[in-house]
């Protein structure tokens, strides 16, 4: 495979991606999700392949949806917009769907669509440095897979994503059920992969079927259905476009990145008064 965004390897019957885009925080752009899709289906289709573990280089495992190539290409309309999202929820679920068992690795911001990938895969290892959250509505942004309701309950989401908060540590992300354990810092890709080589062992069928009979167990309440309507629901957010997100767009677009997210955080620093 040519991939430019991520490092796929195995070790064994254990495949490990990692999202690779240090200077950028490891942002997940499209080329980063069309390859994240590429993978996928390589581990699908690999009979030697028993499980995948995905991380991040450097400092970070992700902080979500590459927000500087959206403000450069500037999409507008109904129909541009549904591509986008539609690409960001696929490439997320992938790792709810895959066949073979998903552990992401955790450190460092995992945060956005990040941490809806995250939450989409089977088992969460976090070390001590990670760090989770849903920014998204601070700067007029919708949720693109709105999967958090299903991992904890709907009082901690709406606290979480209502309020957009983007700083909850490992451990209180283990409170809340987002993260399975919390290891020491550094440790969290051996923790997974040593997981992953455990898991390896069993038969593959076994794992395979009774993984789909744990997602059944949520998608029969409606766990699908509910994820579209928030997608299609985000589609209405963003191709509308909030007068929030405009404006952080602009100020991002003259002054950079840093700057919209400093005048973000100032308007909520000013409601702390």
């Amino acid at each position: 495979m040519q991939l430019s965004t991520l490092i796929y390897e195995t070790d064994g019957p254990v495949a490990k991606l990692t999202l690779n885009r240090p200077e950028r925080t490891n942002a997940m752009n499209k080329t980063m999700l069309e390859e994240i899709e590429q993978v996928c289906d390589a581990v699908d289709t690999d009979s030697q392949i028993r499980a995948l573990v995905v991380t991040g280089t450097g400092s970070a495992f992700s902080s979500g949806f590459d927000l500087k190539e959206q403000m450069q290409a500037r999409p507008s309309g109904k129909a541009i917009w549904r591509e986008i999202l539609d690409r960001d929820f696929h490439a997320t679920m992938r790792f709810w769907s895959l066949s073979k068992p998903t552990i992401a690795a955790v450190h460092g911001p995992c945060l956005a669509g990040a941490f809806e990938l995250a939450l989409a895969c089977d088992i969460t290892i976090a070390d001590e440095t990670a760090f989770f959250g849903e920014p998204e509505l601070k700067f007029g942004a919708g949720i693109v897979t709105m999967i958090l309701p299903w991992i904890t309950g709907p009082k901690q989401a709406k606290e979480i994503i209502l309020n957009g908060l983007d700083n909850i540590p490992a451990p209180e992300a283990h409170r809340l059920g987002l993260v399975n354990r919390v290891v020491p810092a550094g440790t969290d890709v051996d923790a997974a992969m040593a997981m992953a080589r455990h898991v390896a062992v069993i038969d593959p069928d076994l794992v395979r079927e009774t993984k789909r009979a744990i997602n059944r167990a949520y998608e029969i309440q409606g766990m699908r259905e509910a994820l579209t309507v928030g997608l299609d629901i985000d589609h209405g957010i963003e191709s509308h476009g909030s007068p929030d997100k405009q404006a952080f767009m602009d100020i991002a677009r003259d002054k950079g990145l840093r700057a919209a997210l400093d005048w973000r955080d100032a308007r909520f620093d000013k409601a702390k008064r």
